[in-house]
Protein backbone atom coordinates (compact mmCIF):
# COMPACT_ATOMS: atom_id res chain seq x y z
CA UNK A 1 0.00 0.00 0.00
CA UNK A 2 2.82 2.38 0.87
CA UNK A 3 4.53 1.62 -2.43
CA UNK A 4 1.33 2.32 -4.37
CA UNK A 5 0.82 5.61 -2.54
CA UNK A 6 4.41 6.60 -3.27
CA UNK A 7 4.01 5.77 -6.95
CA UNK A 8 0.81 7.83 -7.07
CA UNK A 9 2.60 10.84 -5.62
CA UNK A 10 5.43 10.44 -8.11
CA UNK A 11 3.02 10.19 -11.03
CA UNK A 12 0.84 13.18 -10.13
CA UNK A 13 3.12 15.86 -11.67
CA UNK A 14 3.41 13.78 -14.82
CA UNK A 15 -0.36 13.36 -15.03
CA UNK A 16 -0.87 17.10 -14.60
CA UNK A 17 1.74 17.77 -17.28
CA UNK A 18 0.07 15.30 -19.67
CA UNK A 19 -3.34 16.91 -19.09
CA UNK A 20 -1.82 20.32 -19.76
CA UNK A 21 -0.66 19.28 -23.24
CA UNK A 22 -3.77 17.30 -24.19
CA UNK A 23 -4.58 19.74 -26.99
CA UNK A 24 -1.53 21.98 -27.51
CA UNK A 25 -1.10 24.31 -30.46
CA UNK A 26 -0.38 22.53 -33.74
CA UNK A 27 1.71 23.71 -36.71
CA UNK A 28 -0.42 26.15 -38.72
CA UNK A 29 0.41 27.47 -42.20
CA UNK A 30 -2.51 29.88 -41.77
CA UNK A 31 -0.86 31.37 -38.67
CA UNK A 32 2.47 31.59 -40.50
CA UNK A 33 0.74 33.78 -43.11
CA UNK A 34 -1.19 35.83 -40.55
CA UNK A 35 1.54 36.40 -38.00
CA UNK A 36 3.10 39.52 -39.51
CA UNK A 37 -0.21 41.34 -40.00
CA UNK A 38 -1.49 40.48 -36.50
CA UNK A 39 1.57 41.00 -34.32
CA UNK A 40 3.80 43.07 -36.61
CA UNK A 41 6.70 40.61 -36.74
CA UNK A 42 7.60 37.24 -38.19
CA UNK A 43 9.16 36.24 -34.87
CA UNK A 44 7.10 33.68 -32.99
CA UNK A 45 6.12 34.92 -29.49
CA UNK A 46 7.42 32.51 -26.86
CA UNK A 47 5.06 30.15 -25.05
CA UNK A 48 5.65 30.70 -21.34
CA UNK A 49 3.21 29.11 -18.85
CA UNK A 50 4.78 31.20 -16.09
CA UNK A 51 3.44 34.32 -17.83
CA UNK A 52 0.25 33.25 -19.66
CA UNK A 53 -2.08 30.26 -19.88
CA UNK A 54 -5.06 29.53 -22.11
CA UNK A 55 -7.62 26.81 -21.58
CA UNK A 56 -10.17 25.67 -24.15
CA UNK A 57 -11.85 22.29 -24.73
CA UNK A 58 -10.19 19.69 -26.94
CA UNK A 59 -13.56 19.05 -28.60
CA UNK A 60 -16.24 21.70 -28.30
CA UNK A 61 -19.80 20.75 -27.34
CA UNK A 62 -21.14 23.72 -29.30
CA UNK A 63 -18.90 25.34 -31.98
CA UNK A 64 -20.80 28.63 -31.61
CA UNK A 65 -20.17 28.81 -27.84
CA UNK A 66 -16.60 27.69 -27.20
CA UNK A 67 -15.38 28.79 -23.75
CA UNK A 68 -11.89 30.30 -23.59
CA UNK A 69 -10.22 31.10 -20.29
CA UNK A 70 -6.99 33.11 -20.17
CA UNK A 71 -5.13 33.17 -16.85
CA UNK A 72 -1.83 34.06 -15.25
CA UNK A 73 -0.13 32.53 -12.22
CA UNK A 74 0.48 34.76 -9.23
CA UNK A 75 3.49 37.04 -9.70
CA UNK A 76 3.31 37.01 -13.50
CA UNK A 77 4.02 40.33 -15.28
CA UNK A 78 0.95 42.41 -16.08
CA UNK A 79 -0.79 41.95 -19.43
CA UNK A 80 -1.62 45.33 -20.95
CA UNK A 81 -3.05 44.13 -24.28
CA UNK A 82 -4.08 40.84 -25.86
CA UNK A 83 -5.17 39.55 -29.27
CA UNK A 84 -7.45 36.51 -29.32
CA UNK A 85 -7.04 34.61 -32.61
CA UNK A 86 -8.89 31.65 -34.14
CA UNK A 87 -6.58 30.64 -36.99
CA UNK A 88 -9.20 28.96 -39.19
CA UNK A 89 -12.05 31.46 -38.86
CA UNK A 90 -13.04 33.69 -41.81
CA UNK A 91 -11.94 36.69 -39.71
CA UNK A 92 -9.20 35.15 -37.53
CA UNK A 93 -8.85 37.99 -34.99
CA UNK A 94 -11.78 37.37 -32.68
CA UNK A 95 -11.03 40.40 -30.52
CA UNK A 96 -8.33 42.73 -29.27
CA UNK A 97 -8.35 43.62 -25.58
CA UNK A 98 -6.62 46.09 -23.30
CA UNK A 99 -6.51 45.59 -19.54
CA UNK A 100 -6.19 47.93 -16.57
CA UNK A 101 -4.02 47.36 -13.51
CA UNK A 102 -6.90 45.97 -11.44
CA UNK A 103 -7.08 42.95 -13.78
CA UNK A 104 -3.58 41.72 -12.82
CA UNK A 105 -3.00 38.80 -12.59
CA UNK A 106 -5.29 38.09 -15.51
CA UNK A 107 -8.22 35.69 -15.12
CA UNK A 108 -10.54 36.34 -18.03
CA UNK A 109 -13.10 34.19 -19.82
CA UNK A 110 -15.11 34.70 -23.00
CA UNK A 111 -16.97 32.49 -25.51
CA UNK A 112 -16.11 32.39 -29.21
CA UNK A 113 -17.24 30.82 -32.47
CA UNK A 114 -14.93 28.27 -34.08
CA UNK A 115 -15.59 27.55 -37.74
CA UNK A 116 -13.21 24.65 -38.38
CA UNK A 117 -10.69 22.51 -36.50
CA UNK A 118 -8.25 25.20 -35.53
CA UNK A 119 -5.67 26.60 -33.18
CA UNK A 120 -7.09 29.13 -30.77
CA UNK A 121 -4.38 31.42 -29.42
CA UNK A 122 -3.84 34.48 -27.24
CA UNK A 123 -0.93 36.82 -27.95
CA UNK A 124 -0.34 39.07 -24.96
CA UNK A 125 1.69 42.25 -24.66
CA UNK A 126 3.32 42.50 -21.25
CA UNK A 127 4.07 45.67 -19.27
CA UNK A 128 7.67 45.76 -20.56
CA UNK A 129 6.47 45.61 -24.19
CA UNK A 130 7.46 42.00 -24.80
CA UNK A 131 4.99 39.46 -26.18
CA UNK A 132 4.05 35.99 -25.03
CA UNK A 133 1.64 33.43 -26.47
CA UNK A 134 -0.60 30.63 -25.21
CA UNK A 135 -3.10 28.45 -27.03
CA UNK A 136 -4.97 25.23 -27.66
CA UNK A 137 -6.07 23.20 -30.66
CA UNK A 138 -9.87 22.94 -30.70
CA UNK A 139 -11.95 20.44 -32.65
CA UNK A 140 -15.09 22.29 -33.70
CA UNK A 141 -16.72 23.24 -36.99
CA UNK A 142 -19.53 25.41 -38.28
CA UNK A 143 -19.59 27.90 -35.42
CA UNK A 144 -19.62 31.04 -37.55
CA UNK A 145 -22.63 29.89 -39.59
CA UNK A 146 -24.59 28.24 -36.76
CA UNK A 147 -28.21 29.48 -36.62
CA UNK A 148 -29.08 32.14 -34.07
CA UNK A 149 -30.61 30.80 -30.89
CA UNK A 150 -33.64 33.12 -30.89
CA UNK A 151 -36.25 34.47 -33.29
CA UNK A 152 -35.58 37.80 -34.96
CA UNK A 153 -38.44 39.38 -33.01
CA UNK A 154 -36.92 38.28 -29.70
CA UNK A 155 -33.48 39.43 -30.83
CA UNK A 156 -34.72 42.94 -31.53
CA UNK A 157 -36.80 43.13 -28.35
CA UNK A 158 -33.94 42.28 -26.00
CA UNK A 159 -30.88 43.65 -27.81
CA UNK A 160 -28.60 45.62 -25.50
CA UNK A 161 -29.97 44.28 -22.21
CA UNK A 162 -27.19 43.67 -19.68
CA UNK A 163 -26.83 41.69 -16.49
CA UNK A 164 -23.94 41.74 -14.05
CA UNK A 165 -23.26 39.57 -11.05
CA UNK A 166 -20.38 39.61 -8.65
CA UNK A 167 -18.76 37.25 -6.18
CA UNK A 168 -15.55 37.15 -4.13
CA UNK A 169 -12.64 34.76 -4.41
CA UNK A 170 -9.22 35.02 -2.71
CA UNK A 171 -9.58 38.73 -2.02
CA UNK A 172 -10.62 39.62 -5.57
CA UNK A 173 -14.00 40.18 -7.12
CA UNK A 174 -15.25 37.92 -9.89
CA UNK A 175 -17.52 39.80 -12.28
CA UNK A 176 -19.74 38.14 -14.85
CA UNK A 177 -21.19 40.42 -17.52
CA UNK A 178 -23.80 39.22 -20.01
CA UNK A 179 -25.01 41.35 -22.92
CA UNK A 180 -27.99 40.46 -25.09
CA UNK A 181 -26.88 40.76 -28.70
CA UNK A 182 -27.07 38.29 -31.61
CA UNK A 183 -23.57 39.17 -32.83
CA UNK A 184 -24.58 38.13 -36.33
CA UNK A 185 -21.51 36.95 -38.22
CA UNK A 186 -22.76 37.62 -41.77
CA UNK A 187 -22.58 33.87 -42.47
CA UNK A 188 -25.87 32.86 -40.85
CA UNK A 189 -29.27 32.39 -42.48
CA UNK A 190 -32.66 33.49 -41.26
CA UNK A 191 -34.44 30.22 -40.45
CA UNK A 192 -37.74 31.55 -41.83
CA UNK A 193 -36.72 33.42 -45.02
CA UNK A 194 -33.48 31.44 -45.56
CA UNK A 195 -31.82 34.71 -46.54
CA UNK A 196 -28.36 35.55 -45.26
CA UNK A 197 -28.44 37.78 -42.18
CA UNK A 198 -26.09 40.77 -42.56
CA UNK A 199 -23.23 41.02 -40.09
CA UNK A 200 -24.21 42.97 -36.97
CA UNK A 201 -22.15 42.62 -33.81
CA UNK A 202 -20.79 44.42 -30.77
CA UNK A 203 -17.68 46.11 -32.06
CA UNK A 204 -16.44 48.02 -29.02
CA UNK A 205 -16.91 47.42 -25.32
CA UNK A 206 -15.48 49.34 -22.36
CA UNK A 207 -15.83 48.14 -18.76
CA UNK A 208 -14.70 50.50 -15.99
CA UNK A 209 -14.61 50.56 -12.21
CA UNK A 210 -15.26 54.03 -10.78
CA UNK A 211 -14.14 55.51 -14.11
CA UNK A 212 -10.89 53.51 -14.30
CA UNK A 213 -10.40 50.94 -17.03
CA UNK A 214 -10.90 47.28 -16.25
CA UNK A 215 -10.90 46.14 -19.86
CA UNK A 216 -11.80 47.26 -23.36
CA UNK A 217 -12.58 45.12 -26.38
CA UNK A 218 -12.53 45.72 -30.12
CA UNK A 219 -14.22 42.68 -31.62
CA UNK A 220 -15.00 40.95 -34.89
CA UNK A 221 -17.51 38.27 -35.90
CA UNK A 222 -16.09 35.46 -33.76
CA UNK A 223 -17.39 36.54 -30.34
CA UNK A 224 -20.45 34.44 -29.51
CA UNK A 225 -24.11 35.39 -29.53
CA UNK A 226 -25.20 36.98 -26.23
CA UNK A 227 -21.58 37.39 -25.15
CA UNK A 228 -20.57 36.61 -21.59
CA UNK A 229 -17.40 37.95 -19.96
CA UNK A 230 -16.11 36.55 -16.68
CA UNK A 231 -13.21 38.42 -15.11
CA UNK A 232 -11.33 38.78 -11.84
CA UNK A 233 -10.38 42.23 -10.59
CA UNK A 234 -9.16 44.03 -7.50
CA UNK A 235 -12.17 45.79 -6.00
CA UNK A 236 -12.41 49.54 -5.54
CA UNK A 237 -15.15 51.96 -4.56
CA UNK A 238 -17.63 53.16 -7.13
CA UNK A 239 -19.84 51.48 -9.73
CA UNK A 240 -18.98 49.16 -12.59
CA UNK A 241 -19.92 50.92 -15.82
CA UNK A 242 -20.31 49.34 -19.25
CA UNK A 243 -20.32 51.07 -22.61
CA UNK A 244 -21.08 49.01 -25.74
CA UNK A 245 -21.40 49.95 -29.40
CA UNK A 246 -22.30 47.73 -32.34
CA UNK A 247 -21.60 47.90 -36.05
CA UNK A 248 -24.96 49.55 -36.72
CA UNK A 249 -24.13 52.49 -34.46
CA UNK A 250 -26.35 51.38 -31.57
CA UNK A 251 -24.99 52.41 -28.17
CA UNK A 252 -25.78 51.00 -24.72
CA UNK A 253 -24.61 52.26 -21.34
CA UNK A 254 -25.24 50.61 -18.00
CA UNK A 255 -24.04 51.11 -14.45
CA UNK A 256 -24.00 48.40 -11.77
Amino acid sequence: MRLMALLALICLPHLAWAADIENPLEPSPIWDDLKLSIIGTEAEPPIDPLALLLDAPKRADNPALVPVRITQPAGAPAVTALSLVVDGNPAPVAAEFTFGAAMTPLDFEVRVRVNTYSNLRAIATLADGSKVMAGRYVKASGGCAAPAGKSMDEVRATMGEMRFRQSEEDGRHIGTLMIRHPNFSGLQRDQVSLLTIPAEFIQTLAVRQDGTELFTMNAGISISEDPVFRFAYTPDKGPITVHAEDTEGKVWDQSF
